[in-house]
């Protein structure tokens, strides 16, 4: 049975009703990528409800699972399966008072204390990063290291995946460190194919 946190394209296209992102996530979709993060920070919410809404309607009786950053609102309002949660982001245990059962609620870590927190709070999944160097995520300090992320898998039960300057090659590692999955941007948005990509890095689960 396939993990059903293994894959995770978090989306970075900034312009609202970009025809690429549009195109990437109906790609996303029909790969069967586990799930796909709409991580639009900076879009008005009109734009991000018509973005999402259509990416949810998508991916109605697919596999892929659609989760709203940060916005909970915007998540319930369009019934999509879940939200994913930063460190600014409202509490878990406040979005899963608010969500009904079954909605996924992920939460982004950076280091085993928060990530025991967010077990704590009842976290779907756990994201973990950043693993190794990506300017994305320099302002959280230097990168954790696969130490750190089997420490982290070796202490939780929640599902966690790696995130953080993640490449083919290092997709392996994370998962002999105790990742479930890793995530992404450019992994996703930067392949030639995204459908041979998936393929390539389903072949990393073994």
């Amino acid at each position: 049975m396939r993990a059903p946190f293994g894959l995770c394209y978090i989306t970075d296209r900034k312009a609202p009703g970009d025809p690429s992102l549009l195109a990437l996530l109906d790609e996303a979709i029909g790969c069967g990528i586990d799930l796909i993060q709409v991580r639009q920070k900076f879009m008005e919410t009109r734009s991000l409800m018509q973005l999402a809404g259509r990416a949810i309607d998508h991916a109605r009786g697919a596999s892929s699972r659609i989760v709203i950053n940060d916005r909970l609102d915007v998540a319930l309002a369009l019934g999509a399966p879940g939200v994913h949660l930063g460190s600014q982001s409202l509490p878990a245990p406040a979005a899963r008072a608010l969500a009904p059962p079954g909605f996924l609620v992920g939460v982004s870590c950076h280091s085993l204390e928060e990530a025991e927190e967010a077990e704590s709070a009842g976290a779907d999944y756990l994201l973990l990063g950043p693993v190794f160097e990506t300017p994305s995520k320099r302002v959280y300090g230097p990168p954790l290291g696969l130490g750190a992320l089997r420490q982290v898998t070796s202490r939780v039960k929640t599902p966690t995946l790696a995130l953080g300057g993640m490449t083919l090659e290092r997709v392996k590692p994370c998962l002999d460190a105790g990742a479930t999955g890793i995530a992404a941007i450019r992994l996703f948005e930067d392949a030639p194919s995204l459908a041979a990509r998936v393929v390539e890095l389903r072949a990393q689960f073994g």
